[in-house]
């Protein structure tokens, strides 16, 4: 008999955050990805040539604990728990990408297009993928955050300014999708 695995619906999962959420403001802890990368950075030696990094990371070690979580959540969702490689897509936005020259949408995680090896020596695909990856970098920055610190734990700390920064993350992938990203491709 074959098991045939679905993504946990929003009444499981949803409730779940929540509780997770909850016992983080219980003990007085806030989440969020980006201040890990912070914390791994000044663990590596980068307090020693920025300001920035100069705290004590000691104090964020349990956050490094979501971080493996999430990759063993990961790697156990993808290998463990997924009967096929690829989202599910609405047909019309599988051909609006293959139009745009995304032939592996609908069919594989990633676009091959992007993040295959053979992309690496593509220009194009590399220029995309290292100022996105800038932007995303100085966004957390600038906004105080990441969008899962601003969305998830920010919210639900009730605090303005992270509703502000969810709202701009939304208008700036909006107008990713529906502006640049037909320019670029």
């Amino acid at each position: 008999m074959d098991v045939i695995l679905e993504p946990w619906p929003w009444y499981v999962s949803g409730p779940m955050i929540a509780l997770i959420m909850f016992l983080l403001l219980m003990v007085g802890k806030n989440f969020g990805m980006s201040s890990n990368l912070r914390t791994l950075c000044t663990i590596c030696g980068a307090d020693r040539q920025a300001e920035f990094f100069r705290f004590n990371w000691k104090e964020q070690k349990w956050n490094l604990v979501v971080v493996l979580g999430a990759v063993i959540g990961g790697f156990i969702g993808a290998f463990f728990l997924s009967t096929d490689s690829a989202v599910a897509i609405n047909p019309n936005t599988v051909s609006q990408l293959q139009e745009l020259g995304f032939q592996s949408a609908g069919t594989a995680y990633l676009p091959t297009e992007l993040f295959s090896l053979e992309s690496l020596t593509d220009l194009k695909s590399l220029a995309v993928l290292a100022i996105g990856g800038f932007l995303v970098g100085f966004g957390a920055r600038y906004a105080g955050g990441c969008t899962s610190g601003h969305a998830i734990s920010g919210l639900s700390n009730l605090q303005i300014p992270s509703l502000i920064a969810v709202i701009g993350f939304f208008m700036g992938g909006l107008f990713m999708i529906y502006v640049l990203f037909p320019l670029i491709f």
